[in-house]
């Protein structure tokens, strides 16, 4: 069995730089099934992407998987990425287990919890409200600050870091507080103020509304009280109030009692997000 890329057509460029192409996997020159690669300038340093890794049922299970997906690290390296990222569905638990024993390691998660009729109540004397502009200057620096330091400690170098909480913020919140879906609210409690909270709507699809949790924070000395909980109903709130049907969101792997938290509440994983790199 000889398993092999074969390309179905030219080279996509973008004008940033960014390339992505589809190949045909192959055994015997005989098409087993389809691989799409790109990049992902995000990370300052591009970043390849296993952006969907198809293998045919009737040739599952013979080894095609994963030298497809060795071969697709190849074609990266010659892209000059340094690393490989993948989204893969929770549920897909075969595609997870090849790519843990090539080497990849979960490094996020996507969460999501559909939304009930009607939104939930808070805590007697908890009130949310918007966030003013004077506020808005600090809360962006510190949360921006929190984005990035995140990345550099899981290894992203900080020049790499900054240019990724830099193009979040760009396509996220280009107009500040003006931006059109964004609602950054701060919680407070009996008048002092105990967090913010950031949820933005976009278009899950023709007609369909979801809202994403982008940031959560509970004011310095205010932890261990239980306002990260009021915070997150406080988000489900917000989203109701904008026609949403789901509430998403996404936190690193290592961050288990966040991801305690969502889980109390509803929230269930869609996508481990991996990464390998490529030496």
């Amino acid at each position: 069995m000889t398993t092999t890329l074969r390309p179905t057509g030219p080279l996509q460029k973008t004008d940033d730089g960014m390339t992505s192409r589809t190949y045909d996997v192959c055994d015997n020159s005989r098409p087993v099934g389809v691989i799409d690669l790109g990049m992902d300038g995000a990370f300052g340093t591009p970043a390849g992407v296993l952006r969907h890794v198809r293998i045919d049922e009737p040739n599952r299970r013979r080894g095609r998987g994963t030298i497809a997906a060795l071969a697709a690290e190849e074609v990266l390296r010659s892209w000059g990425c340094g690393q490989v990222i993948a989204s893969v569905p929770a549920d897909a638990q075969g595609a997870l287990g090849l790519l843990e024993s090539l080497g990849y390691t979960e490094r996020s998660r996507n969460m999501l919890k559909a939304l009930g009729q009607e939104p939930p109540a808070l805590a007697p004397g908890l009130v949310g409200r918007g966030m003013d502009e004077s506020e808005y200057g600090v809360w962006e620096e510190h949360s921006l600050g929190g984005f990035r330091q995140s990345w550099i400690d899981r290894g992203l170098p900080p020049d790499q870091a900054a240019a990724k909480a830099e193009s979040g913020r760009l396509e996220h919140l280009r107009d500040g507080l003006a931006t059109p879906g964004a609602s950054i609210e701060v919680l407070t409690h009996d008048g002092q103020a105990v967090g913010q909270v950031w949820v933005s709507t976009r278009e899950a699809g023709p007609g369909v509304v979801d809202a994403f949790v982008y940031d959560v924070v509970v004011a310095a000395g205010q932890r261990g009280k239980g306002y990260g909980r009021a915070l997150m109903l406080h988000a489900e709130r917000i989203a109701h109030a904008k026609g949403a049907g789901a509430l998403g969101l996404h936190v690193f792997t290592g961050n288990t009692p966040a991801i305690g938290l969502y889980e109390s509440l509803g929230y269930a994983t869609t996508y481990r997000n991996v990464v390998k790199a490529l030496l």
